[in-house]
């Protein structure tokens, strides 16, 4: 039978329909195993794990029927020790059954760093490289020298430190600065409705130390507390006003817009509400 007979012929028709019915029914077959390894169509919510310890974690991703993988760990001494502050994704995302949940867990205890010279550096060159090293200023300690506002020596916890010493992140360094051989003294800076964190940086700038905090009854949750300005301090800012270095300035903070923005207030509308009442 020649070639061309054979392909014209019923025989070659019955096979290549059995082949096609073969490659059709290997398909159907193919695409009914991915969708059931796939668990096409089939969605979950990620779960809220912000909080949980480890322990409950494992427990929550089980039932969830999701996979758990921590992968960065950091120290946060605002939070509880041992528990995920971040996740990714987010409580809420689809993701199917299986799906690796990445977290990020509050260590125990704070990461080490390197302690690095400032000894014979400014006050403000120390302040760059102690936050470089993820370390902060601590007190201002000046002392009669002729190095005006240089770092004469490193403290932490009270003593001297040394150069590549290990000290938790995040520690507070105080540093010994010379003032002159005179009783040198610096402006007095203007706090007014700065956030305690911008107030600390320019009392510190001035050569001066962070004194007493105190809230007002405005503050009633830790987000007041962050949003909370400067509406007064002592010693009071006047213009040309000099302090001895390293002296204190204490702060009041408040939330309350009538006590930090007085001059907005519409009399007309406080006459109204008056005598409204």
């Amino acid at each position: 039978m020649t070639l061309f007979k054979f392909l014209s012929s019923k025989k070659f028709y019955k096979l290549l329909a059995y082949a096609l019915g073969g490659v059709t029914a290997l398909l159907f077959l193919t695409f009914l195993i991915l969708k059931v390894y796939t668990h096409h169509g089939q969605t979950l919510s990620v779960p809220n794990f912000k909080g949980l310890t480890m322990e409950e974690v494992y427990i929550k991703a089980k039932n969830s029927k999701m996979r758990i993988e921590v992968s960065d760990s950091v120290f946060n001494k605002n939070l509880p020790k041992g528990t995920v502050i971040e996740q990714n994704p987010v409580v809420g995302f689809k993701v199917k059954k299986n799906r690796r949940i990445f977290l990020i867990v509050n260590a125990f205890n704070p990461e080490k760093v390197e302690m690095p010279n400032i000894v014979g550096v400014s006050h403000r060159q120390a302040e760059a490289v102690l936050k470089n090293a993820g370390l902060e200023i601590g007190r201002l300690i000046h002392i009669p020298d002729i190095a005006i506002n240089n770092v004469l020596k490193q403290k932490f916890n009270s003593k001297e430190i040394k150069e590549g010493e290990m000290i938790p992140k995040g520690s507070k360094i105080d540093l010994v600065l010379g003032m002159g051989l005179s009783n040198q003294k610096t402006q007095i800076p203007n706090l007014d409705n700065y956030s305690l964190e911008k107030a600390k940086n320019r009392i510190l700038r001035s050569a001066l130390n962070l004194g007493a905090i105190i809230y007002d009854e405005s503050i009633g949750t830790a987000e007041d507390s962050i949003d909370a300005k400067v509406w007064r301090q002592y010693p009071s800012f006047k213009e040309n006003k000099l302090i001895r270095l390293g002296s204190s300035v204490d702060v009041w903070l408040t939330v309350d817009s009538v006590i930090l923005y007085p001059e907005e207030i519409d009399i007309e509308s406080v006459d109204s509400i008056i005598n409204n009442d």
